[in-house]
């Protein structure tokens, strides 16, 4: 691998000037060629023919022009060893889901203008994200590389599949280059334990994998009846009946994370993974945290951060809804079980524009904390539409209304079609109002199917303004964990 050195003054007609790279022998940089954003390579032999380009006079220079494909990403992935992901263990962390493949940019922005010690993770989406925008693996960590690249990005980065429940999505992600694996195993979490009754419970209780997971129910009672975990202002203890609740919740999802967990290692790839347990209507209590997490280090899984379900409700482009206090209270035991047990870090899922509880998250895990987002990325995207092509976002919004209930059911939402305004004066706004945002936030894949070639030239056209926008957005995102 070649040396860098410090890159001389970017040529005034580079329109991306930040993502000039000299090493000691060549230079790459992103350039404009015939409208489309190439890859250029200056320097000796050696290095151009690992790139697929064509050989073009750029000014004096004699350079390789080169298109953003694959093949290409994962050349400068290995001549530029930051831009190819890797674990990013305990360091505080954020995740940007992207659907478009086109707003890394601005997250670097972000990340460049609030400092600190935030590790990213551009590349960012679930299997479920990825069918519905027509995106493979391979193209959104892609994206995500020439995003950063662009920017100039030259600290660590992450890539995260997230949301994975099978071997065969784990297997996609992984012969992407994919760093980080969020695994759910929301389908094998039984949220009805929380209110069985007696019978009910004892008759769950018998079905549960005992063979598999090299335990029992006496087993279970004489480990957990035992527990004293000190927390601080109070010592957490589990009685028989709560012992038999988290068990029935939560073994089989633990048996199918270790399941997933074994799979990942025959794979002999660096990973970590996030283990994600907070879709479904129950909250993980203080209790069942240490339950699953002390069941999951006894059969040898191991995690960089865990996702609970929280109480309130973590709506999908609007802030947190519930009682903050009661939030605060409740983080703050997640927080030293995630310190006593792990450590391991916390992750926010649907945490984007949950602004008034993100200084409570970072106060209580001290930086033990991982912030996914996702759609809200997608939604400044739609505000360029709003304010560039009202006629199209206002034709978008129509179909997005139509589709809603049955785009809606794979999220947990609130929001309502009858408080959607009906004549809206200021399209902008209506990008800042909660019903609204759900709907469109919801709905990204219909809209995809339909309205993608407008879109994408719109965020072509318009790169200045999407680009200011999200960094705008981010920082009041990011801000809040940047700390020291």
């Amino acid at each position: 691998m070649t040396r860098e050195t410090q890159p001389p003054p970017p040529a005034p007609t580079d329109p991306y000037p930040e993502s000039r790279r000299t090493l000691h022998d060549f230079t790459v940089w992103m350039g404009q060629a015939a409208g489309e954003k190439q890859l250029f390579v200056q320097g000796p032999e050696h290095p151009l023919q690992h790139f697929q380009g064509d050989a073009v006079q750029h000014g004096p220079l004699k350079v390789l022009q080169c298109p953003l494909s694959s093949h290409n990403a994962k050349v400068l992935r290995e001549i530029l060893p930051n831009l190819k992901p890797q674990p990013l263990g305990l360091a505080t962390s954020a995740g940007f889901g992207d659907r478009l493949g086109v707003a890394t940019p601005g997250h670097v922005q972000a990340l460049q203008a609030v400092g600190g010690r935030i590790r990213p993770i551009f590349a960012q989406q679930s299997i479920r994200e990825m069918a519905r925008t027509g995106r493979t693996p391979q193209q959104v960590l892609d994206d995500a590389t020439w995003g950063a690249f662009q920017a100039g990005w030259t600290g660590t980065l992450g890539a995260d599949a997230d949301h994975l429940k099978t071997p065969e999505d784990i297997d996609r992600c992984a012969a992407a280059g994919f760093t980080f694996f969020t695994l759910d195993p929301s389908g094998h979490v039984d949220n009805a334990a929380g209110r069985d009754s007696a019978a009910v419970l004892q008759e769950k209780l018998g079905q549960l994998p005992w063979a598999a997971l090299d335990t029992s129910e006496t087993d279970l009672q004489r480990r957990y009846r035992a527990l004293r975990l000190d927390l601080g202002h109070r010592t957490l203890t589990l009685d028989e009946e709560a012992i038999t609740r988290a068990a029935v919740k939560y073994l089989p999802a633990v048996q199918q994370i270790q399941a997933l967990f074994q799979h990942l290692q025959g794979k002999n790839i660096p990973f970590e993974l996030e283990i994600s347990v907070d879709e479904g209507d129950a909250p993980t209590t203080p209790a069942e945290h240490v339950f699953l997490a002390s069941e999951l280090k006894r059969l040898g899984v191991s995690w960089v951060s865990l996702a609970p379900r929280f109480i309130g409700s973590f709506e999908k482009g609007v802030d947190y809804i519930g009682d903050v206090d009661l939030l605060n209270l409740e983080m703050q035991d997640h927080a030293l079980i995630a310190r006593r047990l792990g450590p391991y870090k916390l992750s926010l899922h649907s945490g984007s524009d949950k602004f008034s509880i993100y200084p409570i998250a970072m106060h209580h895990t001290q930086g033990l904390v991982h912030l996914k987002t996702a759609g809200t990325s997608y939604l400044e995207a739609l505000r360029v539409v709003a304010v560039t092509a009202p006629d199209l976002f206002t034709e978008m919004l129509e179909v997005a209304k139509q589709h809603f209930e049955e785009d809606r059911a794979s999220y947990h939402i609130s929001g309502k079609l009858d408080r959607v305004p009906v004549q809206p004066g200021n399209l902008p706004a209506l990008l800042d109002h909660f019903d609204t945002r759900q709907v469109l936030h919801v709905t990204f894949g219909t809209l995809l199917q339909q309205f993608r070639e407008p879109l994408m030239q719109l965020m072509e056209q318009h790169e200045t303004l999407h680009l200011q926008g999200l960094r705008e957005h981010f920082i009041r995102h990011l801000a809040p964990f940047a700390g020291a």
